[in-house]
């Protein structure tokens, strides 16, 4: 886990870092965030990075109950943040799949927290995420819970790949930098194709953030941070940020700020600095006007 050593930070957040990748990614972005004084806590999820729990191998949440175990997980690393920093306001990122797991953290601890940021996630569950669900449950009947899900890699992954014109890697949907995209293969760490069991858990993760009674069990006055970018394909170009806004405004929350980033791939974190900098720098004036 990562944790940043600041004398006397005013704030804390904490970093929940997205599928197929690690927390190790994120020191950028805690560096800046330091700069601001506000400290960074970013540990691994199950079956993610170098964390291995007894009951998740790598690319697997859990043997059963993943996203329930992902979800104490994190309100584990909340709970040392806060012994850490007790009188502390705490904040929680979630990028893509962090996003999701942001997002339904909040439904369950949002009287806990100062504000809430879920970038480049996808809570629609249409009929692409039902049929999913059934090919997945079919792909576990032949196959199994534990084996690389070639189905999402068909289905999901390859669609977001393809989607670049005049690619020069499978991963350039991820970023216009050349150098974040060939760090990004070049991590053994990175890029796996999830296990049918942790697609099945991200699915699950999905349609309980979504709904109406989950939604309706954040406060409303939290602070939430939307944001996307127009070439991501992962978030149909930003349109899933704009229907979740209207997802949580329709819920009666009174605090959302939607961030649409023109030429923004999936990893806004990782892009060029023209499009990454300006996007935390205003993040962070975001955080000033909430944290006061």
């Amino acid at each position: 886990m990562y944790r940043s050593t600041l004398t006397e930070p005013r704030a804390v957040v904490l970093v929940f870092h997205g599928l197929a990748e690690h927390a190790g990614r994120y020191g950028s972005f805690a560096d800046a965030l330091a700069y601001a004084d506000i400290a960074v806590f970013a540990h691994d999820h199950r079956g993610h990075g170098s964390t291995v729990a007894r009951d998740a191998p790598f690319r697997r949440f859990a043997r059963r109950n993943g996203p329930n175990v992902v979800l104490r997980d994190c309100r584990a690393v909340f709970d040392l943040a806060r012994e850490t920093y007790p009188e502390l306001p705490i904040v929680i990122f979630g990028h893509s799949m962090g996003g999701l797991v942001a997002l339904n953290f909040a439904q369950l601890y949002g009287r806990d927290l100062a504000a809430v940021a879920v970038w480049n996630s996808d809570f629609r569950a249409g009929w692409e995420v039902r049929a999913g669900l059934i090919g997945l449950r079919i792909e576990k009947f032949f196959k199994g819970s534990d084996v690389a899900s070639m189905l999402s890699r068909r289905v999901v992954f390859a669609p977001w790949e393809r989607s670049i014109e005049n690619r020069r890697t499978d991963q350039d949907w991820l970023s216009h930098d050349p150098g974040a995209v060939d760090a990004f293969i070049e991590d053994p760490l990175c890029g796996f194709i999830p296990t049918v069991s942790m697609m099945e858990d991200v699915i699950a993760l999905i349609r309980a953030g979504r709904s109406d009674e989950a939604i309706a069990r954040l406060p409303k006055h939290l602070p939430m941070h939307l944001l996307g970018g127009t070439e991501d394909p992962a978030t149909d170009g930003g349109k899933a940020l704009k229907w979740l806004e209207a997802r949580l405004k329709k819920q009666g929350l009174l605090d959302i700020t939607l961030t649409i980033v023109e030429g923004a791939r999936h990893e806004t974190l990782n892009e060029v600095s023209a499009i990454r900098e300006p996007v935390v720098r205003d993040f962070i004036h975001w955080l000033n006007a909430r944290l006061g």
